[in-house]
C-alpha cells in the first residue's frame, strides 16, 4: 500500500544537496562570456524564445539560475534565428542536454490574436518586435538542436510544453496533436512548475547519461514501449469510475488514457480523456497517466509536490542581476518594463476556471514565500533597480489574495479531487483569512524609500468579501484609481461552463469596494474583465451581459474573446461538445454548444462593445432574428439606436445626449499580465 502524500512529509529541501559554482554576472549567451568564466563548455543550455532577463518573473532566468546554485554551468541561448541550426551552435554542446522553452507564453498564443490573426508586437522582445520566434517554438528549437549536435539531449519544459504534454486539441490547426514531446522528438518534457524535477533530472544526467529510468521523479513525461510488469492498468472501459475509485492508496497503478489516435476521431473519448487528466492533478492522491501514441506509450509520471516556503525562498533569493542581459544595449523590453518593480509573492490557484491554464500548470495549492524573503526582494528593488521612484507596480501572483490560503486539514487536502476549492461555492475545509496578507501589506509599505505599493494583480472577489478588513485596507492603501476583477460574465449558463461564481458576489464587492473608497475619500472604479463567446454562451446570455453593462454604464474599449488553450477543460469543451465538468459516458454525457462560426463570435464580441456604431448593423440584425427588435431605438431602454449615425459622434452615439456623466471607459483585456510567467486566458 502506498500512504496518502501530505504537505506534512514532503521530500528533502530543494537546495539540501547544492554544491554551488562561482556566480555568473549574467548566464553567459556567447563564447567571449565563456571564456571570461574560464568554461570550455556548458553542462545545460537553455534555448528560449523570450529575450534573456535575469529576473525572476522570467522562468527561464529561474531555471538557469537554480541550476547554477546545484553547481551546472548553464548557458542561454534567446530568441536564436531558428531557420538555421548554426545559431545553435553559438555555445558548442552541452555536456548534458539542451533545455528548450517558447517563453513565457505558449507561442501561438503569443503569435496570433483568439481570430487567429498575427500579432505583429511581442512583449518579450527587446523593442516589442514581432516575429522573433517561430509557430510551435518547442517543436523547432528541439529540431534545430539537434541538427546543430547529432544525438544531443533534448528536455522540454515552459508553459507551451506543459500544456501540450498529452495528446491535445490546437485551436490554430484546429485538429487534435500528439503530445509535444513526440513531435519535438526529445528525451523528456518536464511540466508544471519544474524545480524539483529538473535538479533531479540534471543530476541523474551528470552521472548516468539520457537513458535510464525516470519513472520515479515527478512532473515528467517520456515514452516508453508498454506498462512495466510491475505496473497495473486501472480498467479503460470507464476512465470516469476509474478516476473515481481508490484514492492513492494502491499500489503501482496506472491510469490508460483513450489513445492519440481515439481522441482525435473520438470527441467524446477527448472530453474523457481531459475529464480523467484534470481528476488526477492533486500531487496529494494522483496516479500516473499513459497514453498511446501509434506504438509507443506516452507515460506521465505524478504531478510535482508544491514547494515549501523555504523553497520558494531560496528559489526567489537566487543572485539574479535583475536586468535584462547586456547586450541588448539598453532597448526597451515591454514585459520587463512591467514587472521590473512587481514582486511575486505566490504561485497556483485553486480557482479551477475552466478556460485558464494556471491550475493546469502551477497546480491549485497555493505555494507562498515568506514575509522575510518578499521584504527583502523589495528592498533590493529599492536598492538596484534602475528607475525605482518608490512605486512597487504589483505585489501579487496569478491572484493577488489567496496568499498563504489553504485546505484546514492536510489529509482531506491530500484526498481532494474537486477542481475547484471556491466553486461552486467557498469549500468549508478552504482557509479563507486574509491575516497573513494584509500584514505583508503593511509591513511592505512601511519599508523606507517605499511611497507605495500596489496591487495590479486580479483579485479574487469571491475570497475578498469574506474579509471586509482586506478590502479596506486595499482600498485606502493599494488601488490607483483602478482595480481589475474578473466576473467574465453575468449569465448562469455560461458562468457555470467557467466554473466562476454568479454576478452576485461581484455586486456584493462592488458594494464594498464603493463603500470603502467613500469612507476614505477617494473616487475609484472597478475595471471588470469580461469574455465573449466561451464555450455554454448563447446569443441571448450575450445580450443579456451587454443589458448589464449598459445598465451598469460601462463601456469595454478592448475585449476578450475566447482563445481555446490546450489542454483547457474549457477547450474540450469547445473542440468534443461535451462537458468534462459532468461524468462523460458513452450516450450519457451532457452536450455543450460552442460557438465557434467567425461570424457568430463577432456577434459576441460586438454585444460587449455594443456603443461602437460600427457594431450597430449587426446588432440590429441579430436582435431582429431574436425578436428583441423592443432594444433597438433612440431611448435609454434601448441596445442601439435604429440607423446609423453621419459621423461617429453623431447624435444617435449612445449617451450622447445623456444627462449623466458619460459612462465610463474600461479597457478590458484578457491577458492579465503579459510578464506573468503562467498566464494565459
Amino acid at each position: 500500500m502506498v500512504r496518502l502524500i501530505t504537505l506534512a512529509d514532503p521530500p528533502p529541501p530543494l537546495f539540501a544537496a547544492a554544491q554551488p559554482i562561482a556566480r555568473a554576472p549574467f548566464l553567459p549567451m556567447s563564447r567571449r562570456e565563456m571564456d571570461a568564466l574560464g568554461w570550455d563548455a556548458c553542462d545545460v543550455i537553455l534555448v528560449t524564445g523570450d529575450a534573456y532577463v535575469d529576473h525572476p518573473s522570467f522562468g527561464m532566468a529561474i531555471v538557469g539560475r537554480l541550476l547554477e546554485a546545484q553547481g551546472f554551468r548553464v548557458g542561454v541561448i534567446a530568441q536564436p534565428d531558428w531557420r538555421d541550426a548554426e545559431a545553435f551552435r553559438a555555445l558548442g554542446r552541452p555536456r548534458l542536454f539542451f533545455g528548450v522553452t517558447s517563453g513565457n507564453m505558449d507561442s501561438m498564443v503569443n503569435r496570433y490574436t483568439s481570430d487567429r490573426r498575427l500579432r505583429h508586437n511581442d512583449s518579450y522582445t527587446p523593442g516589442g518586435e514581432g516575429g522573433k520566434r517561430p509557430d510551435r517554438a518547442v517543436i523547432v528549437y528541439a529540431q534545430r538542436c539537434r541538427e546543430a549536435f547529432a544525438g544531443v539531449g533534448v528536455v522540454l519544459g515552459g508553459i507551451e510544453a506543459s500544456l501540450r504534454r498529452i495528446a491535445h486539441y490546437d485551436y490554430w490547426s484546429d485538429k487534435v496533436r500528439r503530445s509535444t514531446l513526440f513531435d519535438a522528438k526529445a528525451d523528456l518534457l518536464l511540466y508544471g512548475n519544474a524545480e524539483r524535477a529538473l535538479v533531479e533530472v540534471a543530476r541523474r544526467v551528470a552521472a548516468g547519461g539520457m537513458a535510464q529510468d525516470f519513472s520515479d521523479v515527478r512532473g515528467l513525461a517520456f515514452a516508453r514501449a508498454k506498462t512495466p510488469e510491475d505496473w497495473r492498468e486501472a480498467p479503460v472501459d470507464d476512465l470516469d469510475a476509474a478516476s473515481e475509485g481508490p484514492r492513492g492508496r494502491d499500489g503501482n497503478i496506472v491510469i490508460r488514457l483513450p489513445s492519440c489516435e481515439q481522441v482525435a476521431a473520438d470527441p467524446e473519448a477527448y472530453a474523457r480523456a481531459s475529464r480523467v487528466l484534470h481528476r488526477e492533478s492533486n500531487p496529494g492522491n494522483a496516479r500516473p497517466l499513459t497514453q498511446r501514441h501509434g506504438d509507443r506509450d506516452l507515460w506521465l509520471t505524478a504531478p510535482p509536490l508544491p514547494l515549501a516556503t523555504a523553497d520558494m525562498d531560496g528559489v526567489y533569493d537566487l543572485p539574479y542581476a535583475r536586468a535584462p542581459h547586456p547586450s541588448y544595449e539598453g532597448a526597451k523590453i515591454p514585459a520587463w518594463e512591467m514587472i521590473r518593480h512587481s514582486v511575486t509573492i505566490m504561485r497556483g490557484c485553486f480557482g479551477g476556471c475552466s478556460f485558464c491554464s494556471i491550475t493546469e500548470h502551477e497546480g491549485r495549492v497555493i505555494q507562498s514565500r515568506s514575509e522575510t524573503s518578499i521584504l527583502k526582494e523589495i528592498e533590493t528593488i529599492r536598492d538596484t533597480t534602475e528607475g525605482f521612484a518608490g512605486i512597487i507596480s504589483d505585489i501579487g501572483g496569478p491572484t493577488a489574495n489567496m496568499y498563504r490560503m489553504a485546505c484546514k486539514d492536510e489529509e482531506t487536502e491530500a484526498l481532494c479531487r474537486r477542481p475547484s476549492c471556491v466553486y461552486p461555492d467557498i469549500c468549508k475545509n478552504l482557509n479563507t483569512s486574509h491575516d497573513a496578507l494584509i500584514s505583508l501589506y503593511r509591513k511592505a509599505r512601511a519599508i523606507p524609500g517605499v511611497k507605495k505599493v500596489m496591487v495590479a494583480s486580479g483579485v479574487r472577489y469571491d475570497l475578498a468579501v469574506k474579509s471586509p478588513e482586506y478590502v479596506r485596507e486595499l482600498v485606502e492603501h493599494h488601488v490607483g484609481g483602478y482595480l481589475k476583477i474578473a466576473p467574465e460574465h453575468t449569465e448562469a449558463g455560461p458562468l457555470a461552463k467557467m466554473m466562476k461564481p454568479g454576478i452576485g458576489a461581484y455586486d456584493q464587492f462592488k458594494a464594498m469596494f464603493d463603500a470603502a473608497a467613500k469612507a476614505a475619500g477617494k473616487e475609484y472604479f472597478l475595471i471588470p474583465y469580461f469574455i465573449a463567446a466561451h464555450p455554454g454562451t448563447t446569443d441571448e446570455d450575450m445580450m443579456n451581459l451587454a443589458l448589464w453593462l449598459k445598465r451598469n454604464r460601462y463601456r469595454a474599449d478592448q475585449v476578450q474573446t475566447y482563445l481555446p488553450s490546450p489542454m483547457a477543460l474549457s477547450t474540450a469543451m469547445y473542440h468534443s461538445g461535451f462537458n468534462p465538468l459532468k461524468p462523460v459516458r458513452r450516450g450519457a454525457s451532457e452536450k455543450v454548444e460552442a460557438v465557434k462560426g467567425l461570424r457568430q463570435r463577432r456577434l459576441h464580441k460586438a454585444f460587449l462593445r455594443y456603443h461602437d456604431p460600427d457594431n450597430w448593423p449587426i446588432l440590429r440584425e441579430a436582435l431582429t432574428a431574436m425578436g428583441r427588435t423592443d432594444l433597438i431605438g433612440p431611448g435609454a431602454r434601448h441596445l442601439v439606436p435604429g440607423r446609423q449615425p453621419l459621423t461617429a459622434q453623431g447624435p444617435e452615439r449612445p449617451g450622447a445626449k445623456a444627462a449623466k456623466p458619460a459612462a465610463r471607459t474600461f479597457a478590458t483585456q484578457g491577458v492579465r499580465k503579459p510578464a506573468r510567467p503562467a498566464r494565459e486566458s
